[in-house]
């Protein structure tokens, strides 16, 4: 099983760009969270085909669970 922590921004063109970090630290301080991506979008560091991020959007834990089939 894995974890993500997803945070999801709208660009310039109302897409949704996503940034995802890997084994995000449990339980998540949302505070933390909303101040991570409003620095994201202060700091102007990431650019997307439809632009710049301009608001955020959502964030959200993604966990995948894998179970393979013997065949």
């Amino acid at each position: 099983m894995s974890k993500k922590l997803e945070l999801k921004f709208y660009n310039e063109e109302n897409g949704t760009v996503t940034l995802s970090l890997d084994d995000p630290i449990e339980p998540v301080d949302a505070v933390a969270v909303k101040q991570v991506m409003d620095e994201v979008l202060k700091q102007d560091c990431f650019f997307s085909s439809g632009g710049n991020l301009i608001a955020k959007k959502q964030a959200r834990i993604v966990e995948r669970n894998v179970t393979e089939i013997e065949l």
